[in-house]
């Protein structure tokens, strides 16, 4: 009997079918997967993509789940080789794609709970996986609280979607930028800043973010003075990402690898490890 072998190592071949600019240095892509199947991913997962002769880099997922597409999105900010070469593609193109890998979101823990969803710059690009995932489902979830934090106006991504979402009455969207420009109406600081204004209920929020890690020390320390348990806080560690396999050590912290122990955490998970955020 002919068997194939599946190899953890070897990309699939997907064709990149549609591409949009959200700023200067951020697109998004459309991608479908060549064998027709769904990604059947979960929220928070990510994969990993390779540009034939240029490489592989680790990308999250910012589409959620879709039982009858097999389509998928990601977000990539143009800095390396592996990025600027994928910038370069049009529809049409192939590239390589390993995975789904890693935890996700325990979008169970938080059905019949209200969910703060904490954004910090490029944040928002694997929390949308998770935010789509519930207004999907939006019955089942208590109050939905988006906050956004960015360090320019011009630096904002998926603007009409977020704008979209504020008008919807779905989910309560707060927003802020550091540096403001003369174009900006919103509101200006820190991303903590926005706190105050949501009224949480401590005993009855769970709280998703993703930013940079400068963010999470701040936002978790605001998050605990005002009640939620480090049990109700999840954080994603996705910057830490490389192989996907738990075999090259870049994600290790300690006796963790972030690839297949994350790279979503309970906080509880990873509040002794100092290196962690």
């Amino acid at each position: 009997m002919n068997t194939k072998l599946f190899s953890p190592y070897v990309p699939r071949p997907v064709t990149l079918v549609e591409k949009t600019k959200l700023s200067d240095f951020v697109t998004r892509f459309t991608f479908e997967q060549d064998n027709g199947k769904p990604l059947a991913h979960k929220p928070g997962q990510f994969v990993n993509l390779s540009v034939y002769g240029i490489g592989e880099a680790p990308f999250s997922i910012s589409s959620p789940p879709r039982r009858t597409h097999n389509t998928f999105e990601i977000a990539v900010r143009r800095i390396g080789a592996v990025t600027s070469a994928l910038h370069a593609l049009e529809p049409g193109a192939k590239v390589g794609l390993r995975g789904p890998y890693g935890s996700s979101f325990p979008v169970m823990k938080f059905v019949g709970k209200d969910v703060l969803i904490v954004a910090g710059g490029l944040g928002y690009i694997p929390l949308r996986s998770l935010l789509f995932y519930q207004l999907r489902h939006r019955d089942e979830f208590g109050r939905m609280v988006l906050m956004v934090g960015t360090r320019e106006p011009k630096e904002r991504i998926f603007v009409d979607e977020i704008a979209d979402l504020a008008k919807s009455g779905d989910v309560e969207v707060l927003e802020t930028v550091d540096m403001p420009d003369s174009t900006w109406k919103g509101d200006v600081g820190v991303i903590t800043t926005l706190l105050p204004k949501a009224e949480l209920d401590p005993g009855n929020t769970y709280v998703a973010m993703v930013g940079p890690p400068i963010m999470y020390r701040f936002v978790i320390a605001e998050c605990r003075k005002k009640g939620i348990a480090s049990d109700q806080i999840f954080v994603s560690l996705e910057r830490k990402m490389k192989c996907g396999l738990g075999k090259c050590g870049h994600c290790q912290i300690n006796e963790l690898n972030t690839c297949i122990d994350g790279p979503v955490f309970c906080y509880t998970d990873i509040e002794a490890y100092q290196e962690a955020i």
